[in-house]
Formats: structure tokens, C-alpha cells, sequence
């Protein structure tokens, strides 16, 4: 799975807009949507951002594996 498809499954799967991540990561609208279409990648810093905000690892994020749990 896509970073891009990642980050649209979590969001759903949590019932959240994208208005509530993209003010809970501190970040302009344009630029999360960029993230979810697949037209930007993120930054380490905003990468890290993310996965705070959704609780779950760096490499679930980023769909290097299936397991979301943080070691």
C-alpha cells in the first residue's frame, strides 16, 4: 500500500476530516491533500508528525509493513 492510500485509510478509518489532521499536524490544507493524492511526499519532520498524530509506526505509515504498532 501507497503512502497516499495509507494516509487516506487511516483518516477514514478513524472517521476524521481532513481539516482535523491537517490542524493537528500544524499544516496548510493544500499541502496535506498534496500528501493524499500522491502529488508530494511529506518531510521527515511532518512524516514523524503523522505518525504521532495517528499512533503508528513510521514504517506502517509509509506501507513498509502491516503492523501498526510502535516499537
Amino acid at each position: 500500500m501507497s503512502f497516499s492510500q495509507r494516509l487516506v485509510e487511516l483518516r477514514k478509518s478513524r472517521n476524521l476530516t481532513q481539516k482535523q489532521v491537517y490542524e493537528g499536524v500544524s499544516m496548510s490544507m493544500l499541502g496535506y491533500q498534496r500528501y493524499e493524492y500522491g502529488a508530494r511526499e511529506p518531510s521527515f519532520q511532518k512524516l514523524i508528525a503523522l505518525a504521532d498524530y495517528f499512533d503508528v509506526s513510521l514504517d506502517y505509515l509509509v506501507g513498509r509493513s502491516e503492523d501498526p504498532t510502535r516499537h
